[in-house]
Protein backbone atom coordinates (compact mmCIF):
# COMPACT_ATOMS: atom_id res chain seq x y z
CA UNK A 1 0.00 0.00 0.00
CA UNK A 2 2.90 2.25 0.95
CA UNK A 3 4.55 0.93 -2.12
CA UNK A 4 1.36 2.14 -4.27
CA UNK A 5 1.24 5.48 -2.57
CA UNK A 6 4.91 6.50 -3.43
CA UNK A 7 4.61 5.24 -7.17
CA UNK A 8 2.08 7.77 -7.60
CA UNK A 9 3.78 10.56 -6.18
CA UNK A 10 6.68 9.65 -8.42
CA UNK A 11 4.84 9.42 -10.81
CA UNK A 12 3.51 12.90 -10.26
CA UNK A 13 7.06 14.19 -9.84
CA UNK A 14 7.80 12.06 -12.74
CA UNK A 15 5.09 14.14 -14.85
CA UNK A 16 5.88 17.60 -13.86
CA UNK A 17 9.58 17.31 -14.78
CA UNK A 18 9.22 16.04 -18.28
CA UNK A 19 8.52 19.69 -19.40
CA UNK A 20 12.13 20.29 -18.55
CA UNK A 21 13.31 18.90 -21.83
CA UNK A 22 10.98 20.75 -23.50
CA UNK A 23 11.58 24.02 -22.35
CA UNK A 24 15.12 24.96 -25.15
CA UNK A 25 13.69 27.26 -26.97
CA UNK A 26 14.08 31.16 -25.56
CA UNK A 27 11.88 33.96 -27.57
CA UNK A 28 13.48 37.43 -28.08
CA UNK A 29 16.30 39.18 -29.49
CA UNK A 30 20.21 37.91 -28.44
CA UNK A 31 21.20 40.88 -26.74
CA UNK A 32 24.55 42.99 -27.98
CA UNK A 33 26.16 45.76 -26.15
CA UNK A 34 25.27 49.34 -28.56
CA UNK A 35 28.65 50.56 -30.14
CA UNK A 36 29.41 54.00 -28.68
CA UNK A 37 31.09 56.87 -30.24
CA UNK A 38 34.16 56.67 -28.19
CA UNK A 39 37.59 58.97 -29.48
CA UNK A 40 41.39 58.00 -29.70
CA UNK A 41 42.18 60.15 -27.23
CA UNK A 42 41.25 63.55 -24.99
CA UNK A 43 41.42 66.95 -26.66
CA UNK A 44 42.60 68.55 -23.87
CA UNK A 45 45.57 66.13 -22.73
CA UNK A 46 48.50 68.17 -23.96
CA UNK A 47 51.81 67.41 -22.74
CA UNK A 48 53.44 71.32 -22.19
CA UNK A 49 54.76 72.39 -19.29
CA UNK A 50 52.11 74.86 -18.17
CA UNK A 51 52.30 73.47 -14.42
CA UNK A 52 49.34 70.87 -14.98
CA UNK A 53 49.35 68.47 -12.24
CA UNK A 54 47.90 65.57 -14.31
CA UNK A 55 48.97 62.73 -16.58
CA UNK A 56 47.99 60.40 -19.07
CA UNK A 57 48.12 57.11 -17.60
CA UNK A 58 48.87 53.35 -18.84
CA UNK A 59 45.92 50.79 -19.72
CA UNK A 60 44.63 50.09 -16.41
CA UNK A 61 46.43 52.26 -14.24
CA UNK A 62 45.26 51.87 -10.56
CA UNK A 63 46.61 54.95 -9.14
CA UNK A 64 42.72 56.06 -8.70
CA UNK A 65 42.19 54.52 -5.76
CA UNK A 66 38.66 53.78 -4.38
CA UNK A 67 39.98 55.86 -1.33
CA UNK A 68 40.80 58.62 -4.35
CA UNK A 69 40.10 61.82 -1.13
CA UNK A 70 43.08 60.93 0.13
CA UNK A 71 45.68 62.02 -2.99
CA UNK A 72 44.92 65.59 -1.32
CA UNK A 73 46.77 64.91 2.02
CA UNK A 74 44.27 66.33 4.02
CA UNK A 75 43.33 64.45 7.51
CA UNK A 76 40.73 66.11 8.18
CA UNK A 77 39.00 65.28 4.65
CA UNK A 78 39.92 61.48 5.14
CA UNK A 79 37.78 61.60 8.45
CA UNK A 80 34.78 63.12 6.89
CA UNK A 81 34.81 61.02 3.89
CA UNK A 82 34.81 58.16 6.14
CA UNK A 83 31.88 59.36 8.37
CA UNK A 84 29.86 60.37 4.85
CA UNK A 85 30.36 56.53 4.07
CA UNK A 86 28.71 55.28 7.16
CA UNK A 87 26.27 58.17 7.90
CA UNK A 88 24.75 59.42 4.23
CA UNK A 89 21.36 59.02 3.88
CA UNK A 90 21.43 59.01 0.04
CA UNK A 91 23.69 55.98 0.01
CA UNK A 92 21.53 54.49 2.71
CA UNK A 93 18.60 54.86 0.61
CA UNK A 94 20.40 53.63 -2.48
CA UNK A 95 21.44 50.27 -0.44
CA UNK A 96 18.33 49.66 0.49
CA UNK A 97 17.27 49.70 -3.00
CA UNK A 98 19.83 47.33 -4.34
CA UNK A 99 18.19 44.90 -1.47
CA UNK A 100 14.57 45.39 -3.32
CA UNK A 101 16.42 44.37 -6.27
CA UNK A 102 17.78 41.60 -5.17
CA UNK A 103 15.06 40.12 -3.74
CA UNK A 104 12.66 41.16 -6.52
CA UNK A 105 15.65 38.96 -8.31
CA UNK A 106 14.61 35.98 -6.08
CA UNK A 107 10.89 36.70 -6.62
CA UNK A 108 11.44 35.98 -10.08
CA UNK A 109 13.46 32.90 -9.74
CA UNK A 110 10.70 31.38 -8.13
CA UNK A 111 8.84 30.85 -11.24
CA UNK A 112 11.51 28.02 -12.27
CA UNK A 113 10.01 25.59 -9.76
CA UNK A 114 6.52 24.47 -9.00
CA UNK A 115 4.29 25.87 -6.66
CA UNK A 116 3.52 23.51 -3.87
CA UNK A 117 0.12 24.22 -1.48
CA UNK A 118 -1.82 21.85 0.99
CA UNK A 119 -5.17 22.23 2.14
CA UNK A 120 -6.45 19.83 5.12
CA UNK A 121 -10.26 20.40 5.34
CA UNK A 122 -12.74 18.66 8.04
CA UNK A 123 -15.97 19.29 6.30
CA UNK A 124 -19.61 18.53 8.42
CA UNK A 125 -22.36 17.67 6.41
CA UNK A 126 -26.06 16.76 6.15
CA UNK A 127 -28.45 15.54 3.20
CA UNK A 128 -31.76 15.89 2.59
CA UNK A 129 -33.96 13.38 4.16
CA UNK A 130 -36.71 13.62 1.68
CA UNK A 131 -35.71 10.29 0.30
CA UNK A 132 -37.62 8.18 3.53
CA UNK A 133 -33.92 7.86 4.92
CA UNK A 134 -33.75 8.02 8.43
CA UNK A 135 -29.75 7.22 9.20
CA UNK A 136 -27.00 8.18 7.91
CA UNK A 137 -27.89 11.74 6.96
CA UNK A 138 -25.19 13.65 8.81
CA UNK A 139 -21.42 12.69 7.89
CA UNK A 140 -17.81 14.40 8.49
CA UNK A 141 -15.33 14.33 5.76
CA UNK A 142 -11.72 14.52 6.84
CA UNK A 143 -9.74 15.34 3.62
CA UNK A 144 -5.25 16.29 2.99
CA UNK A 145 -5.13 17.12 -0.48
CA UNK A 146 -1.44 18.01 -1.55
CA UNK A 147 -1.64 20.53 -5.03
CA UNK A 148 1.68 21.07 -7.30
CA UNK A 149 1.19 23.38 -10.08
CA UNK A 150 4.03 24.09 -12.88
CA UNK A 151 4.76 26.23 -15.62
CA UNK A 152 6.91 24.54 -17.95
CA UNK A 153 9.42 27.76 -19.13
CA UNK A 154 9.06 26.56 -23.30
CA UNK A 155 8.92 29.58 -24.90
CA UNK A 156 11.95 31.25 -22.49
CA UNK A 157 9.10 33.86 -20.80
CA UNK A 158 10.66 32.96 -17.30
CA UNK A 159 14.43 33.09 -18.60
CA UNK A 160 13.79 36.22 -20.07
CA UNK A 161 11.50 37.54 -16.86
CA UNK A 162 14.61 36.54 -14.77
CA UNK A 163 17.74 37.89 -16.93
CA UNK A 164 15.58 41.38 -17.00
CA UNK A 165 15.44 41.57 -12.97
CA UNK A 166 19.02 40.61 -13.26
CA UNK A 167 19.81 43.44 -15.26
CA UNK A 168 17.98 45.74 -13.00
CA UNK A 169 19.55 44.48 -10.04
CA UNK A 170 22.94 44.95 -11.61
CA UNK A 171 22.37 48.43 -12.40
CA UNK A 172 21.13 49.19 -8.99
CA UNK A 173 24.34 48.27 -7.79
CA UNK A 174 25.44 50.73 -10.26
CA UNK A 175 23.54 53.39 -8.88
CA UNK A 176 24.16 52.60 -5.73
CA UNK A 177 28.11 53.15 -6.60
CA UNK A 178 27.56 56.57 -8.46
CA UNK A 179 25.68 57.89 -5.48
CA UNK A 180 28.89 56.75 -3.33
CA UNK A 181 30.74 58.68 -6.16
CA UNK A 182 28.65 62.02 -6.03
CA UNK A 183 28.38 62.10 -2.29
CA UNK A 184 31.74 61.57 -1.78
CA UNK A 185 32.49 64.26 -4.58
CA UNK A 186 30.04 66.77 -3.30
CA UNK A 187 31.88 66.34 0.02
CA UNK A 188 35.28 67.23 -0.94
CA UNK A 189 33.97 70.06 -3.49
CA UNK A 190 32.59 71.42 -0.01
CA UNK A 191 35.18 70.85 1.96
CA UNK A 192 37.36 72.95 -0.78
CA UNK A 193 35.17 75.59 -0.82
CA UNK A 194 35.46 75.65 2.92
CA UNK A 195 39.12 75.70 3.01
CA UNK A 196 38.88 78.25 -0.02
CA UNK A 197 36.69 80.35 2.64
CA UNK A 198 38.93 80.00 5.32
CA UNK A 199 41.83 81.14 3.14
CA UNK A 200 39.94 84.49 2.26
CA UNK A 201 39.40 85.32 5.60
CA UNK A 202 42.64 84.83 6.49
CA UNK A 203 43.32 87.20 3.56
CA UNK A 204 41.12 89.81 4.91
CA UNK A 205 42.05 89.56 8.46
CA UNK A 206 45.75 90.51 7.37
CA UNK A 207 44.30 93.10 5.04
CA UNK A 208 42.39 94.57 7.96
CA UNK A 209 45.35 94.86 9.98
CA UNK A 210 47.55 96.09 7.27
CA UNK A 211 45.14 98.68 7.03
CA UNK A 212 44.73 99.27 10.97
CA UNK A 213 48.47 100.47 10.62
CA UNK A 214 47.81 102.44 7.52
CA UNK A 215 44.99 104.38 9.42
CA UNK A 216 47.52 105.48 12.23
CA UNK A 217 50.01 106.79 10.13
CA UNK A 218 47.33 108.62 8.29
CA UNK A 219 46.44 109.95 11.61
CA UNK A 220 49.47 110.37 13.10
CA UNK A 221 49.92 112.83 9.99
CA UNK A 222 47.02 114.54 10.73
CA UNK A 223 48.31 115.07 14.06
CA UNK A 224 51.60 116.56 12.70
CA UNK A 225 49.37 118.59 10.37
CA UNK A 226 50.76 117.06 7.24
CA UNK A 227 47.60 115.62 6.00
CA UNK A 228 44.04 116.75 5.98
CA UNK A 229 41.12 114.48 7.29
CA UNK A 230 39.75 113.79 3.91
CA UNK A 231 42.70 111.44 3.96
CA UNK A 232 41.96 110.01 7.23
CA UNK A 233 38.18 109.42 6.46
CA UNK A 234 39.52 107.54 3.38
CA UNK A 235 41.63 104.92 4.97
CA UNK A 236 38.53 105.06 7.90
CA UNK A 237 36.54 103.88 4.97
CA UNK A 238 39.16 101.60 3.63
CA UNK A 239 39.20 99.71 7.02
CA UNK A 240 35.64 99.41 7.42
CA UNK A 241 35.26 97.90 3.87
CA UNK A 242 37.61 95.37 4.67
CA UNK A 243 36.09 94.67 7.26
CA UNK A 244 32.71 94.09 6.43
CA UNK A 245 34.12 91.75 3.83
CA UNK A 246 35.43 89.63 6.13
CA UNK A 247 32.41 89.56 8.40
CA UNK A 248 30.48 88.13 5.01
CA UNK A 249 32.76 85.64 4.36
CA UNK A 250 31.78 83.94 7.21
CA UNK A 251 28.25 83.85 6.38
CA UNK A 252 29.13 81.28 3.17
CA UNK A 253 31.69 79.26 5.41
CA UNK A 254 29.00 78.64 7.78
CA UNK A 255 26.74 77.37 5.09
CA UNK A 256 29.07 75.07 3.69
CA UNK A 257 30.07 73.63 7.40
CA UNK A 258 25.99 73.32 7.20
CA UNK A 259 25.72 71.06 3.88
CA UNK A 260 29.18 69.13 5.30
CA UNK A 261 27.15 68.44 7.79
CA UNK A 262 24.13 66.89 6.78
CA UNK A 263 26.25 65.27 3.56
CA UNK A 264 28.06 63.16 7.03
CA UNK A 265 24.65 62.59 8.45
CA UNK A 266 24.95 64.94 11.60
CA UNK A 267 22.86 67.60 12.56
CA UNK A 268 24.53 71.25 11.53
CA UNK A 269 23.65 72.39 15.40
CA UNK A 270 26.14 69.82 16.94
CA UNK A 271 28.69 69.61 13.99
CA UNK A 272 31.59 72.03 13.42
CA UNK A 273 35.11 72.08 11.62
CA UNK A 274 37.72 73.99 13.04
CA UNK A 275 39.31 76.85 10.65
CA UNK A 276 42.72 76.47 9.75
CA UNK A 277 45.00 78.28 6.76
CA UNK A 278 46.69 74.80 5.70
CA UNK A 279 46.75 74.02 2.07
CA UNK A 280 45.60 71.44 0.58
CA UNK A 281 47.83 69.25 -2.00
CA UNK A 282 47.05 69.63 -5.36
CA UNK A 283 47.04 66.00 -6.80
CA UNK A 284 48.48 63.92 -9.86
CA UNK A 285 45.39 62.53 -11.56
CA UNK A 286 45.91 59.73 -13.91
CA UNK A 287 43.61 60.14 -16.94
CA UNK A 288 44.11 57.33 -18.80
CA UNK A 289 42.18 56.34 -22.28
CA UNK A 290 38.84 57.07 -23.30
CA UNK A 291 37.94 53.43 -24.10
CA UNK A 292 38.44 53.09 -20.68
CA UNK A 293 36.20 55.51 -19.00
CA UNK A 294 33.55 52.70 -20.30
CA UNK A 295 34.81 50.75 -17.96
CA UNK A 296 34.96 52.87 -15.24
CA UNK A 297 32.11 54.97 -14.74
CA UNK A 298 29.27 53.23 -12.74
CA UNK A 299 26.51 55.63 -14.31
CA UNK A 300 27.88 54.26 -17.74
CA UNK A 301 27.61 50.29 -16.82
CA UNK A 302 23.95 51.19 -15.27
CA UNK A 303 22.86 53.01 -18.22
CA UNK A 304 24.24 49.48 -20.29
CA UNK A 305 22.53 47.35 -18.01
CA UNK A 306 19.20 49.60 -18.54
CA UNK A 307 19.43 48.39 -22.18
CA UNK A 308 20.67 44.58 -21.19
CA UNK A 309 16.78 44.83 -19.39
CA UNK A 310 14.74 46.04 -22.36
CA UNK A 311 16.38 43.53 -24.68
CA UNK A 312 15.41 40.79 -22.23
CA UNK A 313 11.22 42.72 -22.18
CA UNK A 314 11.23 42.32 -25.89
CA UNK A 315 11.56 38.24 -25.06
CA UNK A 316 8.83 38.32 -22.60
CA UNK A 317 6.34 40.45 -24.79
CA UNK A 318 7.27 37.94 -27.54
CA UNK A 319 6.52 34.96 -25.66
CA UNK A 320 2.88 36.21 -25.41
CA UNK A 321 2.80 34.76 -28.79
CA UNK A 322 2.66 31.46 -27.66
CA UNK A 323 0.38 28.87 -25.93
CA UNK A 324 0.62 28.61 -22.13
CA UNK A 325 1.73 25.90 -20.83
CA UNK A 326 1.10 24.30 -17.36
CA UNK A 327 0.73 20.70 -15.46
CA UNK A 328 -1.12 20.86 -12.54
CA UNK A 329 -1.47 17.42 -10.00
CA UNK A 330 -2.93 16.47 -6.64
CA UNK A 331 -2.33 13.69 -4.53
CA UNK A 332 -3.65 13.04 -0.97
CA UNK A 333 -6.05 11.05 1.24
CA UNK A 334 -9.97 11.63 1.96
CA UNK A 335 -11.87 9.64 4.49
CA UNK A 336 -15.08 9.83 6.89
CA UNK A 337 -12.71 9.01 9.72
CA UNK A 338 -8.88 10.15 10.51
CA UNK A 339 -8.68 6.48 11.40
CA UNK A 340 -8.77 5.25 8.00
CA UNK A 341 -7.13 8.57 6.28
CA UNK A 342 -3.42 6.58 5.40
CA UNK A 343 -5.96 3.27 4.27
CA UNK A 344 -5.25 2.29 0.24
CA UNK A 345 -8.87 3.49 -0.54
CA UNK A 346 -8.75 6.67 0.83
CA UNK A 347 -6.45 7.67 -1.62
CA UNK A 348 -7.40 10.45 -4.27
CA UNK A 349 -4.79 11.57 -7.19
CA UNK A 350 -5.42 13.91 -10.20
CA UNK A 351 -3.06 14.94 -12.72
CA UNK A 352 -2.52 16.63 -16.40
CA UNK A 353 -1.40 19.29 -18.56
CA UNK A 354 -3.62 22.25 -19.59
CA UNK A 355 -2.59 24.89 -22.14
CA UNK A 356 -4.00 28.40 -23.15
CA UNK A 357 -3.29 30.23 -26.20
CA UNK A 358 -4.64 33.75 -26.98
CA UNK A 359 -7.00 33.65 -29.86
CA UNK A 360 -8.24 37.16 -30.55
CA UNK A 361 -6.38 40.10 -28.62
CA UNK A 362 -7.22 42.68 -30.83
CA UNK A 363 -3.64 44.05 -31.32
CA UNK A 364 -2.94 43.85 -28.04
CA UNK A 365 0.82 41.46 -27.65
CA UNK A 366 1.90 43.06 -31.25
CA UNK A 367 1.43 46.49 -28.78
CA UNK A 368 3.13 45.34 -26.43
CA UNK A 369 5.98 44.41 -28.25
CA UNK A 370 6.22 47.39 -30.19
CA UNK A 371 6.09 49.22 -26.81
CA UNK A 372 9.06 47.33 -25.97
CA UNK A 373 10.73 47.54 -28.75
CA UNK A 374 10.65 51.67 -28.34
CA UNK A 375 12.30 51.27 -24.78
CA UNK A 376 14.91 49.32 -26.23
CA UNK A 377 15.66 52.43 -28.62
CA UNK A 378 15.03 54.96 -25.88
CA UNK A 379 17.44 53.25 -23.54
CA UNK A 380 20.14 53.01 -26.31
CA UNK A 381 19.88 56.69 -27.12
CA UNK A 382 20.38 56.86 -23.02
CA UNK A 383 23.19 54.45 -22.73
CA UNK A 384 24.61 56.87 -25.78
CA UNK A 385 23.64 60.05 -24.22
CA UNK A 386 25.65 59.12 -21.01
CA UNK A 387 28.82 58.08 -23.02
CA UNK A 388 29.04 61.28 -24.48
CA UNK A 389 28.21 63.12 -21.66
CA UNK A 390 30.87 61.41 -19.21
CA UNK A 391 33.43 62.50 -22.23
CA UNK A 392 32.40 66.37 -22.36
CA UNK A 393 32.97 66.10 -17.99
CA UNK A 394 36.61 64.63 -18.45
CA UNK A 395 37.05 67.40 -21.32
CA UNK A 396 35.42 70.27 -19.11
CA UNK A 397 37.87 69.28 -16.19
CA UNK A 398 41.20 68.90 -18.03
CA UNK A 399 40.75 72.07 -19.40
CA UNK A 400 39.69 73.86 -16.69
CA UNK A 401 42.82 72.36 -14.86
CA UNK A 402 44.95 73.33 -17.32
CA UNK A 403 44.11 76.93 -17.61
CA UNK A 404 43.33 77.61 -14.25
CA UNK A 405 47.06 76.01 -13.69
CA UNK A 406 48.25 79.11 -15.97
CA UNK A 407 45.24 81.53 -14.42
CA UNK A 408 47.54 80.87 -10.80
CA UNK A 409 50.72 81.61 -12.51
CA UNK A 410 49.66 84.62 -13.61
CA UNK A 411 47.71 85.89 -10.91
CA UNK A 412 50.95 84.83 -8.32
CA UNK A 413 53.15 87.03 -10.77
CA UNK A 414 50.44 89.73 -10.60
CA UNK A 415 50.12 89.94 -6.59
CA UNK A 416 53.92 90.50 -6.68
CA UNK A 417 53.52 93.24 -8.84
CA UNK A 418 50.63 94.50 -7.00
CA UNK A 419 52.54 94.37 -3.63
CA UNK A 420 55.58 96.51 -5.51
CA UNK A 421 52.90 98.85 -6.22
CA UNK A 422 51.95 99.20 -2.70
CA UNK A 423 54.92 99.72 -1.49
CA UNK A 424 56.14 102.56 -4.18
CA UNK A 425 52.54 104.25 -3.04
CA UNK A 426 53.07 104.51 0.29
CA UNK A 427 56.36 105.19 0.04
CA UNK A 428 55.58 108.53 -2.00
CA UNK A 429 52.53 109.30 0.20
CA UNK A 430 54.64 109.43 3.77
CA UNK A 431 56.65 111.27 1.47
CA UNK A 432 54.25 113.90 0.91
CA UNK A 433 54.67 113.65 -2.89
CA UNK A 434 51.48 111.81 -3.99
CA UNK A 435 47.67 111.89 -2.17
CA UNK A 436 46.21 109.03 -0.08
CA UNK A 437 44.18 108.34 -3.00
CA UNK A 438 46.76 106.58 -4.33
CA UNK A 439 47.68 104.50 -1.44
CA UNK A 440 43.95 103.10 -1.82
CA UNK A 441 44.18 102.23 -5.35
CA UNK A 442 46.81 100.34 -4.79
CA UNK A 443 45.62 98.40 -1.52
CA UNK A 444 42.72 97.72 -3.74
CA UNK A 445 44.34 96.25 -6.48
CA UNK A 446 46.37 94.29 -3.94
CA UNK A 447 43.45 93.05 -2.12
CA UNK A 448 41.38 91.62 -5.11
CA UNK A 449 44.25 89.98 -6.54
CA UNK A 450 45.19 87.96 -3.39
CA UNK A 451 41.32 87.36 -3.60
CA UNK A 452 41.45 86.26 -7.10
CA UNK A 453 44.36 83.42 -6.64
CA UNK A 454 42.51 81.70 -3.68
CA UNK A 455 39.37 81.47 -5.81
CA UNK A 456 41.29 80.25 -9.00
CA UNK A 457 43.14 77.41 -6.57
CA UNK A 458 40.03 76.90 -4.94
CA UNK A 459 38.74 76.28 -8.60
CA UNK A 460 41.58 74.06 -9.54
CA UNK A 461 40.91 71.79 -6.31
CA UNK A 462 37.48 71.81 -7.44
CA UNK A 463 37.98 70.93 -11.22
CA UNK A 464 40.14 67.89 -9.99
CA UNK A 465 37.79 66.40 -7.70
CA UNK A 466 35.10 67.15 -10.52
CA UNK A 467 37.90 64.75 -12.93
CA UNK A 468 38.35 62.00 -10.35
CA UNK A 469 34.16 62.03 -9.96
CA UNK A 470 34.27 62.09 -14.14
CA UNK A 471 36.82 59.36 -14.62
CA UNK A 472 34.66 57.05 -12.68
CA UNK A 473 36.47 57.06 -8.87
CA UNK A 474 38.73 53.94 -9.18
CA UNK A 475 35.58 51.87 -9.95
CA UNK A 476 35.62 49.15 -11.98
CA UNK A 477 32.77 47.54 -14.15
CA UNK A 478 33.84 43.89 -12.95
CA UNK A 479 32.85 44.80 -9.79
CA UNK A 480 29.64 44.81 -10.55
CA UNK A 481 28.27 41.42 -8.57
CA UNK A 482 27.28 38.14 -11.31
CA UNK A 483 23.18 37.85 -11.44
CA UNK A 484 23.92 34.82 -9.37
CA UNK A 485 25.63 36.06 -6.78
CA UNK A 486 22.71 38.80 -6.50
CA UNK A 487 20.12 35.90 -6.16
CA UNK A 488 22.00 34.48 -3.59
CA UNK A 489 22.01 37.82 -1.63
CA UNK A 490 25.60 37.94 -1.25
Amino acid sequence: MIRARRHVAHGLIFTLAAGVTTASCVVGPKYVRPAEPVPAAYKEVSTDSSGVNWRPAQPRDNAVRERWWEVFNDSQLNALEEMLAIGNQNIAAAAANVQVARATLREAHSQYYPAVTASPTIMNSRVSTGFGQSIGNTFTTYALPVEASWEPDVWGRVRQAVSSTAFAAQAAVADLQSVRLAAHAELATEYCELRAQDALIAVLDSTVTAYQEALAITRDRFLAGLENDEAVAQAEAQLEIAQAQAASLHVLRAQYEHAIAVLVGEAPSTFAIAETTSAIDRPSVPVGLPSELLERRPDIASAERAVAQANAQIGVAQSAFFPLLSLTGTAGVESLSVSSWFTWPSRVWSVGPSAVQSIFDAGLRRATVQQFRASYDQAVANYRQTVLTSFQQVEDNLAAIRFLAQAITRQNAAIQSAQRSLDAAETRYTSGLDPYLNVIVAQTVLLNSRQAAVNYRSQELVASVQLIKALGGGWDVSRLPTPGSLAAGH
